[in-house]
């Protein structure tokens, strides 16, 4: 019981994870300069491309709640 309640928060923060990943790094992939800048005029906001860290931490977040639910499974 407690390893699926500990998998479902798991899932949760890989939802926003991914979220993070794709407002801050997947949606202005394109726009990267050769500094890893990207400039919206619309929100004038500089982007980065570090934003694929958020996507490493969803994979990491995901396969920790897929584990936790494997382990509650049995």
């Amino acid at each position: 019981m407690v390893c699926n309640l500990l998998a479902a928060g798991a899932l949760c923060f890989a939802a926003l994870f991914g979220w993070a990943f794709y407002e801050r790094y997947w949606r202005w992939r394109g726009c990267f300069n050769e500094l890893g800048r990207c400039y919206d005029p619309l929100s004038q906001t500089v982007m980065t491309d570090a934003g694929f860290v958020w996507g490493l931490m969803a994979v990491v977040a995901l396969g920790l709640a897929v584990v936790l639910w494997m382990l509650g499974r049995r």
